[in-house]
């Protein structure tokens, strides 16, 4: 078995490559909102951007926000359990919603606001790797209203016999898959949006600008963690004016690098 080095769950792979090819992204929501896809005809992703200075960043989040039909989307990978995601993600809901509603607007106009996550950890003690939260009434499940909707897939309950004619499915095992193998398999199906996918996948992994983004992010994060570790083992309390410039010079240097190969990524065919 040959490992993937770059999995779909990588978020800078997963936020670069669907911005840059956005019928992908398209159809894959298509597929998760359950509609048909010619039905859409409003699709905009609203943060195409990677800001250099949270690539870096162990806390980042690189999700994809939309407008898809009026309806507000947010779309986002997460690796690792970190113990809150369930008020992380409702946080993120909650956020979304709010920000919609411009001055002097009357609350009847905030918009659908829907938030998809696809997780790499069981999340809910059930067997199916899907779950759709509304706001229901818990006994009548009178809807309280159709603006509130959370999406998660668990790709450890994902089932392994996954044939061409579910979509989502498919979607999903290129998310889950962890080996060359895995993806041959799944390209072997001849489902042409899967075999688009997997060439812009390796189109993107390919590149080495891309490798470099991937070495900068990997070497910030390790320093990162040597930097805390140290302090911790020595007492050490970084304070002062010259420990900070130090620091923030440091970082600069970094979001340089990171800002001029993600702009060099965006204009590159």
């Amino acid at each position: 078995m040959t490992k993937l080095k770059y999995k779909f769950t990588n978020d800078t792979l997963f936020k670069i490559l669907f911005v840059k090819y956005p019928d992908l992204l398209k159809r894959l929501v298509a597929n998760i909102l359950k509609i048909p896809l010619e039905s859409i005809t409003e699709f905009i992703i609203t943060n195409p951007e990677v800001p250099p200075e949270v690539v870096g960043d162990k806390f980042c989040r690189l999700d994809i926000n939309m407008i898809v039909d009026g309806q507000r989307c947010d779309l986002e990978v997460q690796v690792t359990d970190e113990g809150d995601f369930p008020e992380r993600s409702l946080y993120y809901w909650a956020r979304e919603y709010s920000s919609a509603l411009g001055e002097g607007e009357e609350y009847i106009n905030l918009p659908r606001t829907i938030i998809i996550c696809i997780v790499g950890f069981e999340m809910f003690d059930c067997v199916e790797f899907h779950s759709e939260f509304h706001a229901l009434e818990v006994t009548r499940h009178t809807p309280l209203t159709d603006k509130f909707v959370m999406h998660y897939f668990e790709l450890p309950k994902l089932p392994k016999d996954i044939t061409k004619d579910d979509e989502l499915k498919l979607w999903l095992s290129l998310f889950n898959a962890k080996t060359e193998e895995e993806l041959k398999q799944i390209e072997a199906l001849g489902v042409p949006i899967m075999s688009e996918a997997i060439v812009a996948y390796r189109n993107i992994t390919a590149d080495e600008k891309f490798k470099e983004l991937e070495r900068l992010r990997s070497r910030a994060r390790h320093n990162e963690a040597s930097a805390l570790g140290h302090a911790r083992r020595e007492g050490i309390k970084i304070g002062s004016a010259a420990e900070r410039e130090k620091w923030q010079s440091v970082v600069a240097d970094k979001d340089a690098q990171i800002a001029k190969l993600l702009a060099q990524l965006a204009e590159a065919k």
